[in-house]
């Protein structure tokens, strides 16, 4: 069965159509790959983006009805999924692993659903973290990349809860001067 648009394979997909959503899986594969990839691709195994992948086919198998057409394409909405899905498992997996702080920032990779931050924007943060002093870098590293509460950090790091929030906010504001500052002459 040929599906014409988005609506007309998202309203088979709701009929429990097994067609519609093998026609998204072979069409949109690539593409979520081409997404997740880059993100994991530091820190994960194949099996892990191919998982990631798998997860964005299911939960629009499992709940099509969140899908508006108002708000794009299809394709646009799939690589969105794989996107967040990806980052989501990127940070799960390094508060896991034991690479040591200054590796836990993804590469500055270029993707599809990445509209919003140009790889350039990337590579500005990412320098910019890298020129936070201790424990100014570590902390915000365990707080952003890491998704550690100020409370988890003070504990890890013996340190006052207030002590750490107050070197995040000026680490924030640090990080701002330095991407706001302008550049060249």
């Amino acid at each position: 069965m040929k599906f014409l648009n988005d609506e007309a394979l998202i309203a088979a997909i709701r009929r429990g159509d097994e067609a519609a959503i093998q026609t998204v899986i072979t069409t949109y594969s690539k593409l979520l790959w081409s997404v997740a990839a880059p993100i994991l691709s530091e820190v994960a195994a194949e099996a892990d983006v191919e998982e990631c992948v798998a997860d964005v086919f299911i939960a629009l198998w499992q709940h099509p009805e969140r899908y508006d057409p108002q708000r794009g394409a299809l394709r646009s909405y799939l690589a969105l999924m794989a996107r967040s899905r990806a980052v989501d498992k990127y940070r799960a997996l390094v508060r896991q692993s034991a690479l040591p702080l200054e590796d836990t920032l993804p590469a500055a990779a270029p993707s599809l659903a990445d509209g919003v931050v140009e790889q350039e924007e990337q590579q500005a943060l990412h320098q910019a973290v890298r020129t936070l002093e201790q424990p100014a870098r570590e902390i915000l590293l365990r707080r952003y990349y890491r998704d550690e509460t100020p409370r988890e950090i003070a504990q890890a790091m013996d340190l006052p809860v207030k002590r750490v929030e107050n070197c995040l906010y000026r680490a924030k504001r640090k990080l701002r001067d330095f991407l706001t500052r302008p550049t060249g002459g």
